[in-house]
C-alpha cells in the first residue's frame, strides 16, 4: 500500500521538522501519562517486575498492543528501553507531520500553504486543546503520539475514497488506542455522508414515500426506562473527579469552553472559503468537522450535567478535540500561507520564530527542574528523579514504595513518574493511578483505601510506617526533605529521602 509519493526535498523538510519539534517542546519520556504507559511495556520486558500494584497499569495495557509494540521493538533491536522510547518517539513525529503533509496536499494546490499548515501545527504541537488535559503531540512517548499518523490518514483516504485503506488506518489506530481511533472514525463516517450527500437525500426521500404507505408502516415498539440501567457514580469515583474537571463540561472555565465552541464557527468560516474558492476539500472537510465538533459538544453536555450519567464521562467525549484542533491549525495555516506569507520570507520568520521560542519557553517552564531534552542515558537532572533512579538501582525488585500520594504535582517534581523510572511496585497516588479509576470504576474502593492511608506520609511517626507495613506491605518510602521520621535513609539529597520501612 502506497502511503505517500513525495519528493526528496519533502521529506527532508518533514524530517528536519520533527528534529525541530524536540528542540521546541523538549523530551521528557517518563513524565505524565508515561507513568500509566511505560510500566506495562517494563512488565512485558521483566515478568517478574511490579509484583504489588500492577492493576493501575495492567488494566490499560489489556486494551492496547502498545505495550507489545515497544516491547518487541527493543528485543528485536536489541536496544534499550529508553533508546526505543527515543526512536519510536521521533517516528511518531515524522509519520504525523508525513501525513499532514499528505492531507494538505489534496487540500490545497499550493506548496507555501501546505507547508505552512505543516509548520503551524509544529510549531504549536505543545498547544493545550481546550480543556481536556491533551496536547496535539506529548513530549513523551504514549499511544496518542502513536496513532496520530494512522487518524490523519485514515481521513486522508476517505476523501480519497479509498475507504479500504482508511479502514486499516483505524484498525491499526484501535488496536494501539481504542477511544482515540472511535473519534477518528465518527470524523470519517461523517466525511463519508457528506461526501455523498445527494446520494443519500435519494435514499432518505425513498425511505420517506414508502413510510407513506400505511401497508408497509413498521410497527412502533415502546421502551419503557429501565429503572437502575445506571448505575450511580460511587464516593470513591466522586473523588476521582474531583481532580479530573477535565471530563465535565461544564467545570471547564469561560475561556475553555471558548476552545471548544469557537472552533465550530472557525470551520464554518473555512467551509465558506472552500465553497467560495472551488476548494472541494477545504469545503466538504471543515463542514464535516463543524458538525463533528457540535456533536460532541452536545455529547459531552449530555454526560456532564445529570449526576448519574457522570459514569460516562470515562467515555472522555471531549477528547474529540484533539483531532479537531489538528486539522484547524493545519487548515489555519494552509489559508495564512497561500494569503499572507506568501513568498515574503521575512513573513515566515515573523510568524513562525517567536511562536517557537514562546512554546519552547512555555515547556521549559513547565519542566523548570528538568533538562528541556532528556536524553537516553544521561544521568537524571530532577532532584526526584535521581532518587527514583537511585531506588531502581538498590532496592530489591520486590520491594514496595509508598509515597505522598500526590507527588507528581510538588513544585520541582516536574510530574516524574515513579514507577516508570524506579521500576518498582508503589501504593496507590492519587494522581495517575485516579486516571485509572476512572475508566474502571471496580478498584475505586482499594485505590482510595491506600490514598487515605499514605496522605500526610512527609509528616508520618515510626508507628504510622509500621501501620503501612503491616496493612499494604510497604517496605520503603520517599519522603520530602527534612525528614523526622527516624527511619533508615540509605539515599538522600537536597530535596527528597528513600527510607526503609521497619
Amino acid at each position: 500500500m502506497a502511503i505517500l509519493i513525495s519528493g526528496r526535498k519533502d521529506i527532508l523538510g518533514i524530517g528536519a521538522l520533527a528534529a525541530a519539534a524536540f528542540l521546541i517542546h523538549g523530551y521528557h519520556p517518563f513524565s505524565e501519562d508515561a507513568e500509566t504507559y511505560l510500566p506495562g511495556i517494563e512488565k512485558v520486558l521483566h515478568p517478574h517486575l511490579f509484583p504489588v500494584g500492577a492493576e493501575y497499569f495492567e488494566l490499560h495495557a489489556h486494551l492496547t498492543w502498545f505495550p507489545q509494540l515497544i516491547a518487541g521493538t527493543a528485543r528485536l533491536l536489541h536496544l534499550s528501553l529508553p533508546w526505543v522510547l527515543l526512536l519510536w518517539q521521533f517516528a511518531s513525529f515524522f509519520l504525523f507531520l508525513l501525513a499532514c503533509w499528505s492531507l494538505m496536499r489534496r487540500v490545497f494546490a499550493d506548496k507555501k500553504a501546505c507547508w505552512a499548515g505543516v509548520m503551524l501545527v509544529t510549531a504549536l504541537f505543545t498547544m493545550p486543546v481546550a480543556g481536556t488535559a491533551l496536547y496535539l503531540m506529548d513530549p513523551f512517548l504514549n499511544p496518542r503520539n502513536i496513532i496520530a499518523f494512522a487518524q490523519v490518514y485514515a481521513v486522508l483516504r476517505v476523501v480519497e475514497r479509498r475507504y479500504v485503506q482508511a479502514v486499516l488506518f483505524l484498525v491499526f489506530a484501535a488496536s494501539i488506542h481504542p477511544l482515540m481511533s472511535a473519534f477518528a472514525a465518527t470524523f470519517c463516517l461523517l466525511v463519508v455522508v457528506m461526501d455523498r450527500w445527494p446520494a443519500w437525500g435519494e435514499l432518505l426521500r425513498g425511505i420517506r414515500a414508502r413510510a407513506e404507505r400505511p401497508d408497509l408502516v413498521a410497527p412502533v415498539v415502546l421502551l419503557t426506562p429501565m429503572e437502575g440501567l445506571f448505575v450511580s457514580p460511587t464516593h470513591a469515583y466522586d473523588q476521582v473527579t474531583i481532580n479530573h474537571r477535565y471530563q465535565f463540561l461544564t467545570r471547564w472555565t469561560w475561556y475553555e469552553m471558548l476552545g471548544a465552541v469557537a472552533p465550530l464557527l472557525i470551520f464554518w468560516w473555512f467551509r465558506a472559503i472552500g465553497r467560495a474558492r472551488r476548494m472541494r476539500n477545504l469545503e466538504l472537510l471543515s463542514g464535516a468537522m463543524a458538525v463533528y465538533g457540535a456533536i460532541y459538544l452536545v455529547v459531552g453536555l449530555v454526560v456532564s450535567i445529570p449526576h448519574r450519567l457522570e459514569v460516562f464521562a470515562l467515555l472522555q467525549p471531549m477528547r474529540s478535540l484533539q483531532l479537531l484542533y489538528i486539522l484547524m491549525l493545519l487548515f489555519g495555516g494552509g489559508l495564512l500561507g497561500e494569503y499572507v506569507l506568501r513568498n515574503r520570507a521575512w513573513r515566515w520568520v515573523a510568524l513562525f520564530v517567536p511562536l517557537a521560542g514562546g512554546m519552547a519557553w512555555a515547556q521549559h517552564s513547565l519542566y523548570p527542574a528538568s533538562p528541556h531534552v532528556e536524553w537516553p542515558g544521561a544521568q537524571p537532572g530532577n532532584p526526584w528523579a535521581q532518587a527514583f533512579q537511585w531506588a531502581h538501582d538498590n532496592t530489591p525488585e520486590d520491594a514496595i514504595f509508598a509515597i505522598d500520594p500526590y507527588y507528581m504535582s510538588i513544585e520541582g517534581e516536574d510530574f516524574n513518574g515513579f514507577r516508570a523510572i524506579a521500576q518498582r511496585s508503589q501504593l496507590a497516588d492519587g494522581g495517575k493511578d485516579a486516571g485509572v479509576v476512572e475508566m474502571f470504576p471496580g478498584i475505586g474502593d482499594s485505590w482510595y483505601a491506600q490514598v487515605h492511608a499514605q496522605t500526610g506520609i512527609d509528616q508520618f511517626k515510626r508507628d504510622e510506617f509500621e501501620n503501612l507495613r503491616r496493612q499494604y506491605g510497604a517496605t520503603w518510602a520517599v519522603l520530602r526533605q527534612p525528614t523526622h521520621a527516624g527511619l533508615d535513609c540509605p539515599y538522600e539529597n537536597s530535596v527528597v529521602a528513600v527510607c526503609r520501612i521497619p
